[in-house]
């Protein structure tokens, strides 16, 4: 589904995807250039694509080899269409092959940062890299084109490959062999605004002009009908609501769901803001009983995720038939969902961990979905939240996932490792928003783990639990490093956690970075 009215929005690009790991990361650059864009499966429907209407194509890298039979290929309608194309990584070579190329297997692969030659200037290139120049990008490929296509020059070459970037400018198609979308390559994004403008993107899109197609968007759908939006006090259903209330006002209506495995005093703040502040109608439920008696004895994270899941579905029908008249629900799912819920080379993908939102509640609810950041990037829906009018400290806030603490309590979750949990977490955001640090931080947070340990305390012995803190820095949540906090620092807050939650006596910092361990621990 489509939220936002495509015919308000003429610089459309549409990336294409093979499988990369990275292709959301080319959607973001070029939405920061300005330029709207939308990500499809390389086997979309021909009829879906030129419906899109799309000015220029880019098509992602991916896992496949072209050598090999029944590896995905570009669909023949993006050659039909007559705007400019360019093929990144696995892209190229695709495009090389279709169109008359050839690509092999090559002797020497490259992986990570190389050198890149800059042979000729070209459209991608205006204003960037010198014809002569030495270029720093980054490549991962087995693969290389060894043959152009008629019509193409190389325009860029580096040492594992004699072709790597290359150019028609006739028909203004363009292929690279490295990564113009990720931070290794520093002038990439520049690179990838520089085809947006050959395009003809003017770079006029903004979350200003997002704000008010997705409020009237809103209107044309919802009609004069009520709506009902699960309201978790994220930033994610938070923006939601607030926009939809300026769209549609007393038509909405927000229902919050207290699964007691929220942070300390939060359902406070969300009821005082959304009931307060804005004068949103708010139901608030205190479901914590139902949830924490159902999680009794669960320890697998899947479990407790689908539990947890099940439970937020049941209750909120209960309020939904309490409400009644209701014809749409609104929720907060953002395009990095969208994305990933979709399976992109025939079959579906591996399952990290589930997505509480994607999909929806049952169909016997007969309720249809208002998703208006459908089409949103983490850092776009902030950007809304600020046009909106949200304080900063919401709009601002770390990541929270829809499972709350369940997940950062690794085995049973009961009240009182929760409420351990809790305290614990206080203390350590509030000594990061002190030191000025919570906003160079990406996320933050602290986890209970299911192992005691030998202490002294006093002069007695303590056989307490374990408390793993964790920081990492991040621009998109896809990969993350862990933040270097002095050892004074951490030990501070180690101090304080062990002087005032009773029940942990021992305070890790977890150094794993996103790949090989994920964020949240389950």
């Amino acid at each position: 589904m489509v939220f936002i009215c495509m015919e308000q929005i003429h610089d459309r690009l549409l990336i294409l995807d093979f499988g990369s790991q990275v292709t959301q990361l080319i959607a973001r650059r070029l939405r920061e250039a300005g330029t709207y864009c939308e990500v499809m499966p390389f086997n979309t429907p021909p009829d879906r694509i030129t419906e899109f209407a799309p000015r220029g194509f880019v098509l992602s890298g991916g896992p496949a080899s072209v050598t090999e039979d029944f590896s995905p290929r570009v669909p023949d309608v993006v050659w039909q269409m007559n705007v400019p194309v360019l093929g990144i990584c696995y892209g190229q070579q695709s495009m090389c092959a279709q169109l008359g190329g050839k690509v092999e297997t090559g002797t020497h692969h490259e992986f990570g940062r190389t050198e890149l030659r800059i042979a000729d200037s070209c459209g991608l290139f205006d204003g960037l890299w010198p014809k002569g120049s030495n270029q720093t990008v980054w490549m991962s490929h087995g693969d290389r084109v060894t043959r152009l296509p008629a019509g193409f020059r190389v325009v860029g070459t580096s040492k594992g490959a004699p072709y790597a970037a290359i150019a028609d400018e006739t028909r203004h198609y363009y292929g690279v062999q490295f990564h113009p979308e990720v931070v290794h390559t520093p002038d990439g994004a520049k690179l990838l605004a520089n085809f947006a403008r050959l395009c003809g993107s003017k770079g006029d899109w903004t979350m200003a002009a997002f704000k008010d197609r997705a409020i009237e968007a809103i209107r044309k759908q919802v009609g004069s009908s009520k709506v009902i939006c699960g309201l978790s006090g994220g930033v994610d259903s938070s923006v939601t609501a607030v926009l939809l209330h300026e769209a549609i006002g007393s038509q909405l209506t927000c229902v919050f769901i207290d699964n007691g495995l929220l942070r300390l005093n939060e359902a406070d703040e969300v009821v005082k803001l959304f009931k307060g502040h804005y004068n949103i109608p708010l139901i608030h439920r205190d479901a914590s009983g139902i949830f924490l008696s159902a999680l009794k004895g669960v320890t697998d994270p899947e479990v407790k995720r689908k539990t947890i899941g099940r439970l937020f579905i049941e209750v909120f029908e209960e309020e939904a038939k309490k409400i009644g008249g209701a014809k749409f629900l609104a929720q907060g799912t953002l395009y990095p969902d969208v994305i990933e819920s979709v399976s992109f080379i025939g079959g579906p993908s591996v399952t990290i961990k589930s997505h509480h939102n994607v999909g929806g509640l049952p169909e016997r609810m007969n309720l249809k979905l208002v998703e208006p950041l459908r089409e949103l990037f983490k850092d776009e829906v902030r950007a809304l939240g600020r046009e909106l009018g949200l304080p900063e400290t919401l709009v601002g806030r770390h990541p929270f996932p829809g499972p709350g603490l369940a997940i950062r309590v690794p085995g049973e979750v009961t009240k009182e490792r929760l409420d351990i949990l809790r305290q614990a977490d206080r203390i350590y955001i509030e000594e990061i928003r002190t030191a000025g640090l919570y906003d160079s931080i990406w996320q933050a947070f602290a986890v209970l783990l299911p192992v005691r340990s030998v202490g002294v305390m006093g002069d007695g012995r303590s056989y307490d639990c374990a408390c793993s803190l964790r920081a990492v820095t991040s621009t998109d949540g896809m990969t993350a490093d862990v933040y270097p906090f002095d050892v004074p620092f951490i030990t501070k807050i180690s101090t304080r956690i062990v002087n005032e939650v009773r029940g942990i006596n021992r305070v890790l910092y977890d150094v794993t970075t996103k790949p090989p361990g994920t964020i949240e621990w389950e």
